[in-house]
């Protein structure tokens, strides 16, 4: 039987839609993502739905409260955890939101960051693939399988519906 972890991460965009709001996971000793640049999110709990964890987790890792989010794709994360834990990822972009964000939360700081220049910060080397899918104007979400081995991606293979 397959029992992955269930999260949800979020990618909150800008008003312009240039930038999204990123935390630089520098926190925590011992963080499995540490040094890394993520969007926002985390395991969901028993007795909610995937759309009422992902708002819980925005408001608790940034203050803001989600006004409008779109699921933009699901990943299926084989062995990523640090102890080759299997997670299932649901992935949405907040479009509205209300409120200021925190500079900081207990992961890093929070900061606005360019669409256009994701790829030149250090992030899981699996998030290349299925990040320009996020914010792309594709309105059918992405369905994704990437095995880890290692902390390293072994393939991606994603469909729309």
């Amino acid at each position: 039987m397959y029992t992955p972890i269930i999260g949800t991460l979020g990618f909150i965009l800008s008003p312009d839609a240039n930038k999204t709001l990123l935390v630089h996971r520098i926190g925590r000793e011992g963080d499995h993502h540490l040094g890394k640049y993520n969007g926002l999110g985390g395991k969901m709990k028993a007795g909610e739905d995937v759309a009422s964890c992902m708002r819980r987790e925005i408001h608790e890792e940034s203050g803001l409260s989600c006004l409008e989010m779109k699921l933009r794709g699901t990943v299926n994360w084989p062995n990523f955890g640090p102890a080759g834990e299997n997670w299932l990822g649901f992935i949405f972009l907040i479009t509205a939101f209300s409120g200021q964000p925190y500079l900081t939360n207990k992961e890093g700081p929070l900061a606005w960051h360019a669409l256009k220049e994701l790829h030149t910060l250090p992030m899981w080397p699996g998030d290349r693939h299925f990040l320009p899918l996020v914010f792309d104007e594709d309105p059918r979400p992405f369905h994704g399988y990437m095995p880890y081995d290692k902390g390293q991606p072994v393939s991606w293979e994603f469909q729309r519906l």
